[in-house]
């Protein structure tokens, strides 16, 4: 190890800063953040660190550096663009036993500052040495995706009750479970949601029952319509946290490598006229895992509470006083739209978006069709593929002109998105042309005119219709 990991406090301590540039900006807010009294030296400052100075932020020395300047630091950071001055403050400190950390030149630095995530009290370094400073913020950013803000709030939560854990709880082994139930369960998700007051009751009413015992809950998820950069940073975490993962027909299998490596999987996906599980069993597993103590992951394609049937999950849970918690995801219609090219709002053309499902619980499509048909807006059809014909012939029953712009789109956002632009009148010959199947989406308005310009995923395909297709 050629450097030794220290945090040092800086609260209050004079630092020094020899630099007026925008390097030395970046080491000023830094130093600041850590409370240190700040002395800038310098000729001249850039604007941001000379408003600092004018508002008593930083004490700023007009001049050129002098040693002199050194003696009394803390610390001491040389971000000049002139190395035989940085060299000289380098010599200067160190002499006087002073550490000194001179920027992107670690031959002179008798300490270097690493990459940092900032979740204080919890603080994270990452350091190559020095040598490849590119790769530890490269390593930073994916740290930062995976440590939510709220594990801030949770480090001065449990600090405050790490007392009376080591007073109820004598033996290490006994302590170490009991904060691994707190710290991986629900009570931690209540902290980082800011509802701290119902997690001390529950932390309190487990410390007087002596109670290390996991916590089960359950996390209702949105996946997205596919694409796995397309998932929010707290699907991700709780993706790798849970021990067991219930997944639909519509996670691709791309997300499911995500999951934790040794979580149980169990398939529960539905497709039309086949479900693998029925709901009400799905329903009731949930209950089941939850209270073994399981952190129960529900991965849905796209989000919960857009034809997900989230709501129906979250009542039994509710009702056996469950924990749980839902996390939106990207809407497949959002993200059809936008990897097709198809704004569902445009001022242009349409001024209000409805999502519809393609069908009801009997099967039927008997839809609210007066208020789909109304102009000026844009109709996202799910689950509707398989009845493509029954649905565009109804929009025009009702009033829709035969001509009106209408698109499919495949497995929008993924590599293997295909989308098909026709009307009501010719899409659903074009579908059957095409050979597309499900999981896909129907869009019906003006505003599909616009995917053969604003279209930058995937191209629009061009379907000949045969004269059987037409007939």
């Amino acid at each position: 190890m050629e450097y030794f990991p220290i945090f040092m406090r800086l609260a209050g301590e004079p630092c020094l800063l020899v630099g007026g540039g925008e390097v030395a900006v970046r080491k000023a807010r830094l130093l600041q953040s850590a409370g240190a009294r700040l002395t800038v030296v310098a000729p001249q400052l850039v604007p941001e660190l000379a408003a600092m100075a004018a508002a008593g932020e930083v004490c700023h020395i007009d001049a050129c550096f002098q040693p002199a300047q050194v003696g009394g630091q803390r610390l001491v950071v040389a971000a000049t663009n002139e190395r035989e001055v940085n060299r000289l403050v380098s010599q200067t400190a160190q002499a006087l036993g002073i550490p000194v950390n001179v920027v992107d030149d670690p031959e002179l630095s008798s300490y270097i500052t690493p990459a940092i995530v900032d979740r204080s009290p919890l603080v994270i370094a990452v350091s190559t040495g020095g040598g490849v400073p590119v790769l530890a913020r490269l390593i930073r950013a994916r740290l930062e995706s995976l440590i939510p803000a709220g594990f801030g709030r949770l480090a001065q939560f449990a600090a405050r009750f790490r007392d009376q854990v080591k007073a109820r709880f004598g033996n290490v082994e006994e302590r170490r479970a009991f904060w691994e139930a707190v710290l991986e369960g629900p009570l931690a998700e209540q902290v980082m949601n800011g509802d701290e007051r119902a997690a001390e009751a529950d932390l309190l009413q487990r410390l007087a029952a002596g109670d290390s015992t996991p916590s089960g809950a359950v996390y209702l998820v949105g996946a997205g319509p596919g694409n796995p950069d397309l998932l929010t940073f707290r699907a991700l975490r709780l993706m790798q946290q849970a021990d067991v993962v219930l997944y639909d027909n519509l996670v691709a299998p791309e997300l499911m490598e995500l999951v934790r490596r040794d979580a149980e999987r169990i398939f529960v996906g539905k497709q039309r006229a086949n479900h693998t599980m029925p709901q009400e069993e799905i329903n009731t597993l949930l209950v089941r895992l939850a209270q073994e103590g399981k952190r129960v992951l529900r991965l849905k394609g796209g989000d919960p509470f857009t034809f997900g049937r989230g709501g129906e999950e979250i009542e039994l849970l509710a009702e056996h006083r469950i924990p749980f918690e839902v996390v939106p995801g990207i809407t497949s219609a959002s993200g059809a739209a936008a990897y097709a090219g198809i704004p569902l709002t445009h001022r242009d053309h349409a001024q209000a978006v409805v999502f519809v499902t393609g069908h009801k619980k009997d099967g039927s499509i008997q839809l609210d069709w007066p208020a789909l048909t109304r102009p000026d807006q844009t109709v996202v059809v799910y689950m509707g593929l398989a009845m493509a014909a029954e649905i565009c012939d109804a929009f025009i029953a009702h009033g829709k002109a035969a001509t009106t712009p209408a698109a499919v789109v495949h497995r929008a956002t993924t590599a293997q998105q295909r989308t098909v632009v026709g009307t009501l009148a010719s899409l659903p010959a074009k579908i059957a042309q095409s050979g597309i199947a499900s999981p896909a989406l129907i869009i019906v308005g003006d505003v599909v005119a616009l995917s053969s310009r604003l279209g930058w995923f995937r191209s629009v395909e061009e379907v000949v219709e045969t004269p059987d297709a037409q007939q």
